[in-house]
């Protein structure tokens, strides 16, 4: 499809569940807004007022994790209209609805004001920061919302995002697995790969790893960069949930030797996505053409 040239005014908008770094989210010119972190009574807006390592503390000192909440109807109208009354078009993109309502949600507030458009990531964390980086780019060259929307759309199932685990502690806690399956991989020292499906955004488990975090990650990599032969090279994030730098030097050394990328970004997930995971979990998340 031949690209539209515009001089549409575009505002790039997603849920703060795609966990850009700064300059990224700068680069492109991208409006956040906060799912909802509920802790101990308290509504949180997520990295706004809380952190992930808060997270974790509450759950070490009194075992209570936070529930996480959607972004409602009413917020997401209150914060396109001063756009569209504006005369802006707004590319709002979420993350995936297997995971949260907040696509609903934002979907009704769009019909509601018009100027809207609402694209469903099927994914969550960088994964949908893919899509955000690619809205970005396709902004910059004049093409006009509605077709960003629906070549948005069309990429959703080319972004694959996966995780390592270094523990089932949090998933557990969460309601997320079995005491079962989590008391059995942490004596074991299996860390399982979560592997986003990219037609929702919903979660399953892959591949299970033994051993020590760092040659898990190594494998991890590998595996990951090798399941497929037409891989996006423009840009790689590897994403985690707070862990160590040799960690992640290890992982940027693996792909920077497997595959080179013009842009690897590293950066930390959101609270949403990390009291799931709990600490030391990283990704690596990437397009395939």
């Amino acid at each position: 499809m031949p690209e539209q040239h515009t001089d549409q005014k575009v505002i790039l908008s997603a849920d703060s569940t795609c966990d850009l770094d700064a300059e990224l989210k700068e680069r492109y010119h991208v409006h956040y807004y906060p799912l909802h972190i509920i802790l101990n009574g308290k509504d949180y807006k997520d990295n706004v007022d809380i952190t992930p390592e808060q997270v974790y503390q509450e759950y070490y000192d009194h075992k209570v994790l936070p529930k996480t909440s959607a972004v409602n109807t009413q917020e997401y109208i209150d914060h396109f209209r001063p756009w569209v009354e504006e005369g802006y078009e707004v590319i709002h993109i979420n993350l995936g609805s297997a995971l949260s309502s907040s696509y609903q949600n934002c979907c009704i507030a769009a019909e509601e004001l018009g100027h809207v458009h609402v694209v469903d990531s099927c994914n969550l964390s960088t994964g949908t920061g893919l899509l955000v980086v690619a809205a970005g780019k396709m902004i910059k060259q004049g093409m006009d919302a509605a077709s960003i929307a629906d070549a948005l759309r069309e990429r959703t199932h080319k972004c694959h995002a996966s995780f390592i685990l270094d523990t089932l502690t949090f998933m557990h806690a969460g309601g997320r697995c079995s005491t079962v399956a989590a008391l059995g991989a942490n004596m074991l020292k299996l860390k399982p790969c979560i592997q986003v499906d990219n037609h929702d955004g919903s979660m399953g488990v892959g591949k299970k790893y033994r051993g020590s975090l760092d040659k898990v990650l190594v494998k991890y990599v590998r595996d990951e960069l090798s399941k497929h032969s037409d891989i996006n090279t423009d840009l790689l994030f590897i994403t985690h949930s707070g862990i160590s730098q040799e960690y992640i030097d290890l992982v940027k050394k693996t792909v920077e030797e497997t595959i080179s990328f013009k842009e690897i970004h590293v950066t930390t997930a959101c609270c949403t996505i990390s009291s799931h995971c709990g600490p030391n979990t990283l990704g690596i998340l990437f397009e395939t053409k």
